[in-house]
């Protein structure tokens, strides 16, 4: 009875946290929105990009955060992989970072391109393929890599910006854009304008084919030796048979062994325009003082035209999609729906769904597969796989433990996804619902990285850096019938994709050494 009544008490201390939680959420939220409109300075510059400064001077530093909205969607045909290499190279300087002497670096670099067609040409016969003349092609594009990289300076991008301060340099490519960011100390906002401009007005293909490698290695390890990265790949590939979201970030490996500098080049040349750039920087900024600076080096680059982003649309799935891989590894259930972009009228709903869902420990999968049938070790739904910039996917996935089944798993899911669909969810889940949204937008934005990166993807993505708070009252306005509803539109079996990954007996191929090459793998993965 004391443990009862301990537990009643507790609910009612959670109960009455919660609603204070709401309404405090709910004003600093308010704060926020009138705080940023008086701190927040949006300039689309001549050349058509868009600088956004957020000033914030609790500390002299900045974050900056440049999203070039193209990502491997924009991949070419036979050249998947391109984008994610460029962001690569990127970091390899320019006709004045990186190199001992351009103007003899530049001709050695034309003629690796040079070889390397040849190369390729010869190496991709169908018919004909003279065996010796390869061998002479491939050592002559060794050598002229060889004579360029006498004039390479290491790292000396980086190098610069350790030297001053800088921390966090890093970088990403997704399906739907590429993204570059670290941080500086406030005196140092000019050499940033400079370095970060100069690396988008004269970027180099030094290193590439070195850099290339690379990649390469990266593709073996977080997919070719890493089952769960097989499974997403291929998972990904039979729920994506039109739209270019089926192929791979870090692309096939017959394109990595194949596209060249020369097509990065272009790959630049079309997709990195001004007008495809958003750049924000929040931290200990003036807009006054940063903002001459910034469309002083950043309005260097020279306008261009908009890139067609065209791409083929994805048809409507009617009938269920299986891919089962069998492996020496922990066993794994995923299931994916298909659902619309992130423009949808139903965003927020969606959102609802992930939080109700997956939200913690007091989350409906958590509750139900671990917590109280104790048949996994992990189990969450979400929104963006494998982007949100097109129509994706709604994916449900958990661990088995030892002694169940990814079957077991899954039909647990499906009884959480029966109940979405027959019962309205309860006043007080929509409400906790409600005040995390919250909540999460606060903390969201509680450093300045974090800030710049919210801040430059809204506006890249609605044209309006205002929507990252309108999007709490969006989920503020959903309702229980909004989840039955697209529960109901969206979780259908003939709108299905299943992965799974059942656990293999007996000793795996390539003995001990491709298992822990597979478990380097996981914990490496991004």
């Amino acid at each position: 009875m004391r443990n009862h009544s301990r537990y009643v008490l507790r609910n009612r201390v959670l109960r009455e946290l919660a609603a204070i939680v709401l309404i405090l959420s709910a004003i600093t939220a308010a704060q926020d929105v009138a705080s940023f409109e008086k701190r927040i300075t949006v300039k689309k510059l001549p050349n058509g990009l868009t600088l956004l400064i957020c000033e914030r001077p609790e500390a002299p530093v900045f974050s900056f955060f440049t999203l070039v909205d193209a990502g491997s969607v924009q991949d070419p045909m036979g050249k998947t992989g391109l984008a994610h290499m460029f962001e690569h190279m990127a970091f390899k300087g320019t006709d004045k970072i990186g190199t001992t002497n351009y103007a003899a670096e530049k001709p050695a670099l034309a003629k690796v391109e040079t070889a390397y067609a040849a190369y390729i040409a010869e190496r991709d016969k169908t018919v004909g393929r003279d065996e010796a003349k390869l061998k002479q092609l491939e050592q002559g594009w060794k050598d002229a890599i060889a004579e360029a990289d006498k004039y390479v300076v290491g790292n000396e991008f980086g190098r610069i910006i350790e030297e001053n301060g800088g921390e966090g340099l890093n970088a990403f490519t997704s399906y739907d854009e590429t993204g570059y960011h670290y941080s500086l100390p406030e005196n140092r906002l000019e050499l940033w304008a400079y370095l970060e401009s100069e690396r988008f007005l004269h970027p180099v293909m030094r290193e590439f084919y070195k850099e290339r490698n690379v990649v390469i290695e990266e593709r073996r390890l977080r997919t070719d030796s890493n089952p769960i990265g097989r499974l997403l790949e291929q998972f990904t590939a039979a729920a994506f048979e039109a739209h270019p979201y089926h192929r791979p970030t870090v692309g096939w490996m017959t394109d990595l062994n194949s596209f060249s500098a020369t097509d990065a080049q272009k790959f630049f040349d079309e997709y990195y325009v001004p007008s495809n750039m958003v750049v924000a920087v929040a931290g200990d900024v003036h807009a006054a003082k940063a903002l001459p600076i910034m469309e002083k080096y950043f309005g260097r680059l020279l306008t261009r035209p908009q890139p067609d982003e065209t791409t083929t649309v994805e048809p409507p799935q009617d009938s269920e999609r299986r891919v089962v891989l069998k492996e020496h590894t922990q066993p794994l259930y995923l299931e994916g729906y298909h659902r619309p972009d992130y423009r949808s009228k139903d965003d927020a709903v969606f959102d609802a769904i992930t939080d109700l869902m997956s939200e913690g420990r007091t989350s409906r999968l958590y509750r139900a597969l671990v917590r109280d049938k104790k048949i996994a070790s992990f189990s969450a739904g979400f929104s963006g796989l494998p982007g949100i910039k097109y129509p994706h996917l709604f994916a449900f996935y958990a661990f088995p433990l030892p002694g169940h089944t990814p079957e077991e798993v899954a039909d647990a899911i499906h009884v959480e996804i029966d109940r979405l669909k027959k019962e309205d969810i309860s006043d007080e889940e929509l409400k906790m619902i409600k005040t995390r949204s919250k909540a999460n937008l606060i903390r969201g934005l509680a450093d300045n990285e974090g800030l710049a990166t919210e801040l430059a993807t809204y506006e890249t993505r609605y044209g309006d850096w205002r929507e990252l708070f309108r999007s709490v009252d969006r989920i503020d306005q959903v309702t229980k019938a909004d989840i039955r509803r697209v529960a109901n539109e969206t979780f259908v079996d003939t709108n299905r994709t299943v992965g799974i990954i059942e656990t293999e007996t007996g000793p795996p191929p390539g003995g001990a050494q491709h298992a822990s090459n597979a478990s380097a793998a996981q914990e490496g993965g991004r």
